[in-house]
């Protein structure tokens, strides 16, 4: 579903990404660990399209109607049409645009890319009340500004309420357990294991083995000054959190 070969990218003229290889296939949860500065959240923002992350060589290949495409030319929105979404580390405040409002022009304008049915306000109110009971939420949240006077934990459920919606194929959860407490990193896992399922995968970038307890990752990857140094399965995770990365580093 993805693969990245060999890319190099930079923020404000610094070079983060050195060469990052890395392939996530269908039904696959991959998790990313490795120290502050390593590239972690540089890779999320490459792979979404943020503007101010810049590719300098390299591919980033996505699988679109059958066929991979190097995504690296396409718009933010483009690629968000497509199925792809980032959960972001800090949330952003929309202040005027209520979530609900916010929520259904995003599922209409995916639905309108593939030529499916879009939904109207009346069964989209049904549909996001379902989803919002998963993760717990109040039904007060759809009628307030999207993220506005919420805590920490609502904007990260406010994130996967997001991906629970648009169900997207390729999810990238750029540190969504900062900030949470135990009992809202329980019900933020919660709601990404149900979505989890063989059509999509997903990306869990994280500083904490203790995320991972929840959202059991099938291949751990350490980045390190902007490369993947090590790659194996869940018993690396629970290496990292033991011993640390000097281990790695060193070696």
């Amino acid at each position: 579903m993805l693969n990245i070969k060999d890319l190099y990218a930079s923020v404000e003229g610094n070079q983060i990404l050195k060469g990052l290889n890395l392939s996530v296939k269908a039904g696959q949860v991959h998790a990313i660990m490795g120290p502050n500065g390593s590239g972690k959240s540089t890779l999320s923002k490459v792979i979404t399209g943020h503007p101010q992350y810049v590719a300098d060589s390299g591919l980033v290949d996505f699988e679109i109607n059958g066929q991979m495409v190097n995504i690296l030319g396409m718009e933010p929105d483009q690629r968000a049409r497509e199925g792809i979404f980032l959960a972001f580390q800090y949330p952003v405040e929309l202040p005027g645009v209520p979530t609900s409002e916010f929520l259904r022009a995003s599922y209409n304008s995916v639905c309108r890319h593939h030529g499916l049915e879009q939904m109207d306000p009346i069964d989209f109110d049904g549909f996001i009340r379902e989803k919002m009971k998963v993760l717990e939420m109040d039904d007060k949240y759809i009628d307030r500004a999207v993220n506005v006077d919420f805590s920490g934990g609502e904007k990260k459920r406010n994130e996967i309420l997001q991906m629970a919606v648009l169900n997207p194929r390729l999810a990238v959860l750029d540190e969504t357990d900062s900030g949470l407490d135990v009992d809202s990193m329980k019900i933020v896992a919660h709601g990404v294991n149900l979505l989890r399922s063989k059509r999509n995968a997903m990306i869990v970038i994280t500083h904490y083995q203790r995320l991972l307890n929840y959202i059991k990752p099938d291949i751990v990857h350490v980045l390190y000054q902007g490369r993947i140094i090590k790659t194996g399965g869940p018993e690396l995770a629970l290496k990292v959190e033991d011993q640390g990365y000097d281990w790695l580093i060193k070696s």
